[in-house]
């Protein structure tokens, strides 16, 4: 598969998670449109890894799975993202009995 497919589909997820953030009041949905950002990344780190992959392996093979392994570290770091998010909107949802992001000028007081 050309890399070219990849990359439109990394483009096409990254524009969708960007409209989403701009355009949406709930904060969770605001918080899953930047993790579609994130695997749209990662996608793109993997795909070009690949592509690249034959070229290091020859050369280097301690360095062809640098980017599998970068991407599973941001992962990582996502899901510890996720957990703190999500415990924020709790706490929000508690506050405000909302997940509106508008209602944020009220946790001021």
């Amino acid at each position: 598969m050309p890399i070219y497919n990849y990359i439109v589909l990394a483009i096409i997820l990254f524009c969708i998670g960007v409209i989403g953030v701009l355009t949406r009041r709930n904060a969770i949905i605001i918080f899953m449109c930047v993790e579609l950002m994130l695997n749209s990344v990662n996608l793109l780190l993997v795909a070009f890894s690949k592509m690249h992959n034959v070229e290091f392996a020859v050369t280097n093979p301690t360095l062809a799975s640098d980017a599998q392994i970068f991407v599973f570290f941001i992962m990582v770091v996502a899901a510890a993202e996720v957990t703190v998010g999500l415990a924020i909107i709790v706490m929000l949802y508690r506050n405000t009995h909302s997940v509106d992001v508008n209602f944020l000028n009220r946790l001021k007081n």
